[in-house]
């Protein structure tokens, strides 16, 4: 019978134990993997000859990625004692790790994670490889460290920065787990068990490890001024981050450090199992367990059913244009090492693009999650030019000029001059058809739609637009090179604002018709950010401007002429030149430095003059109105079959516009809320029209 550990004695008598799961590419930790080292426990409990002890993982680069999520998920749905007992279970073993009649020391090597990072905090030293990355992700899955890491870390490396990285998530490199003391030393990989005996018998010969042990089983000890000081500094500093409602986990973890850090760490391990007990099994952390699960799927999917499709190499890739999003995407292919030849007009967009690349960087080492030698890989992959035929040796061209589609049709011609046959053609538009442009590509087989949200450089998510006549292999291709800049790509089929875009739209325009049938701009705003979403619809409009959204909306109510309406403010807003945030007024005026939003009387006269009604609207009806109109375009297109599967269309508004993650995604929500229940909800405006009529999936599913 294979089994997860192997246990050896080097010459010096100092065990060596090695956990290396068969037949998978990562270690994670799951009820078996636990009670098989209970049972090594057992027996180097009995060892007191030894020396020390040394835990490794047996795959290369890959330490702990964490607990066994499937598995976990099962527990999550089980019954309160159930949960208890299990955390008990782990954490009498971790006591026992602690308690070991000699020292112990992780030797660690690649992702340490989670359950991973929470073993080796139970071990008496740790020493790590330079590309190690340790973390307590949990609140993220909307969970706490629960085997033990809100009662040791502290222990180690003081509250203050337990606290940064428990309630913000966070992974951090093997260089700040050093200066934190988090790790003993970085050595390089080959001298591990090398360094890790050597540490073992400087442990010995000094004693520290029982004196320390004894300390870290004890009391943090800060005093009532201390602990009162830093536990509200830290809850308001996470409150002005994220909502306690929308995802507690975070508020929750902190309150098991401020409860059980000052007592005894058995105690303290008692305190985090019963704050475990708020967040395990709930909602949230079922939903985000759910998109950590989708997310990873759609990171393992090559994006076609058609498993013979080739994806191409691709050694160099042409941008052509150098504004916002031309540059965002020159910059994101070079700094995944992708040599990037950046194409525009004149020398002085070229100047412009490449400082913005610059300020890509900049603003990562001001925030310490990037290096002087990252802006030197990214500016030495990276070159410009005023010709086309620098494009020649490019095997995948991106188009990213202005929304005009004579204007991209127009450069389509250019380019076919100077592309290779077997190049393909990518167009970063967010609304034109591309089957419709295909038809002034140089090859419809090798065109495509590669649509980057803004700001490039932060948002993961890529759609990839197949039209009528591209090739699998086009498609393949063009799904590799996102994932290679480190995006997360979408396949789907041609239709009026794609995906994210065509279930976006309606939620802004109802915004802009309740605005207009006289609800508060502020109150439409409220509701849409107590729902979860990072802003306000109308807030949102005056973010991507109003010509962007004035277009956008036109192309809409063109391809679905029965259900949406084109509110007639937006193009008089655009005619008055309130364009939004850029031009200093929109539906609101950016003031100062930093362009803070504040009310303008002005913009009243202009509203007053296209109202259509006054009346007083509940935050109910906004909710009702904002999402149930995204809910039922987001229900169509699945019916359409725009994408494969209901989980592209979670992750791609998830990843796109941010819906709320804590929901699990907008048909996770209906079905949360119950579709009978939504049907209700959708049936007190179909007076409104087409727009807010049933779906057949919803009357089925409400049948159902």
């Amino acid at each position: 019978m294979s089994t997860a550990f192997q246990y050896e004695e080097l010459d010096s008598k100092i065990g060596l134990l090695t956990f290396d799961l068969p037949d998978q590419k990562v270690n994670t930790l799951s009820r078996a993997v636990w009670q098989e080292l209970s049972g090594k426990l057992a027996e180097l409990e009995q060892q007191s000859d030894l020396k020390g002890l040394l835990f490794r993982s047996g795959k290369p680069g890959q330490y702990i990625a964490g607990a066994d999520l499937k598995e976990f998920g099962v527990l999550m749905a089980s019954t309160e004692e159930a949960i208890t007992g299990s955390l008990v279970e782990v954490h009498d073993i971790l006591n026992r790790v602690n308690q070991l009649p000699f020292p112990t020391v992780a030797l660690i090597d690649g992702n340490c994670l989670g359950g991973g990072t929470e073993l080796s905090l139970s071990m008496d030293e740790r020493i790590a490889t330079p590309n190690t990355k340790i973390g307590l992700p949990e609140v993220g899955l909307g969970l706490i460290p629960g085997w033990g890491g809100t009662q040791r870390l502290p222990r180690l490396i003081g509250i203050n920065a337990a606290i940064d990285i428990i309630c913000g998530g966070k992974t951090i490199p093997a260089s700040e787990a050093a200066k934190l003391g988090l790790v003993f030393d970085i050595v390089p990989a080959e001298s591990l068990i090398e360094e890790g005996c050597r540490l073992i018998e400087h442990l010995q010969q000094s004693g520290d490890w029982q004196t320390t042990r004894a300390t870290r089983s004890g009391p943090l000890g800060l005093n009532e001024d201390q602990a009162t000081f830093t536990f509200a500094v830290s809850e308001g500093g996470i409150r002005g981050k994220t909502s306690p409602k929308h995802y507690p986990a975070p508020f929750i973890a902190l309150k098991a450090m401020k409860e059980g850090v000052n007592e005894t760490l058995l105690d303290g391990l008692a305190v985090e199992r019963k704050c475990a007990l708020e967040v395990v099994g709930s909602p949230n952390s079922s939903n985000l367990i759910s998109v950590f699960f989708m997310n990873n799927q759609i990171g393992r999917d090559p994006g076609l059913k058609n498993r013979d499709a080739i994806a191409s190499e691709v050694n160099r890739v042409g941008v052509v244009g150098a504004g916002l999003m031309g540059a965002g995407i020159a910059t994101t292919m070079a700094r995944s090492g992708v040599p990037t030849v950046m194409m525009d007009v004149s020398e002085e967009r070229l100047a412009d693009g490449m400082g913005r690349a610059q300020h890509v960087i900049a603003s990562r080492m001001k925030i310490g999650r990037a290096t002087e030698a990252d802006m030197v890989n990214m500016l030495s992959k990276l070159n410009t030019s005023t010709t086309h035929s620098a494009l020649s040796g490019c095997e995948v061209v991106v188009e990213a000029v202005t929304e005009n589609e004579e204007l991209k049709t127009s450069i389509y011609g250019q380019l076919a001059e100077v592309m290779a046959e077997d190049a393909i053609l990518a167009s970063n538009t967010s609304t034109i058809s591309i089957t419709r442009m295909a038809k002034a590509a140089p090859n419809a087989e090798k065109f495509v739609g590669m649509h980057f949200f803004y700001p490039v450089d932060r948002m993961q998510l890529v759609e990839v637009i197949r039209g009528e006549k591209t090739s699998d292999d086009t498609v393949a291709t063009i799904v590799k090179l996102a994932k290679q800049a480190r995006k997360v790509p979408i396949v789907m089929k041609d239709c009026a604002g794609f995906l994210v875009n065509r279930i976006l739209l309606p939620y802004m325009i109802e915004s802009v018709l309740m605005l207009l049938e006289g609800a508060d701009m502020d109150q439409i705003d409220k509701v849409a950010t107590k729902f979860g979403m990072p802003m306000g619809p109308i807030a949102l409009h005056d973010l991507v401007g109003m010509d962007t959204a004035c277009y956008a909306g036109r192309v809409m109510v063109g391809a679905y002429s029965d259900r949406m309406v084109e509110p007639s403010l937006l193009q008089a807003m655009v005619d008055s030149g309130r364009m939004g945030k850029k031009a200093g007024v929109g539906f609101r005026k950016f003031v100062g430095r930093k362009k803070s939003p504040t009310a303008d009387p002005e913009f009243n006269k202009l509203l007053d003059e296209h109202r259509t009604n006054t009346r007083e609207f509940t935050d109910e009806e906004i909710e009702d109105r904002l999402f149930l109109a995204m809910l039922l375009e987001a229900q169509r297109t699945l019916e359409e079959e725009i994408v494969s599967e209901p989980a592209h269309l979670e992750m791609g508004l998830i990843l796109g516009i941010g819906f709320p993650a804590f929901r699990g995604g907008i048909l996770k929500w209906c079905a949360d809320s119950g579709a009978g229940t939504i049907l209700d909800r959708v049936s007190k405006y179909t007076e409104l029209g087409k727009r807010f009529a049933p779906t057949d999936s919803l009357l089925q599913q409400a049948k159902q």
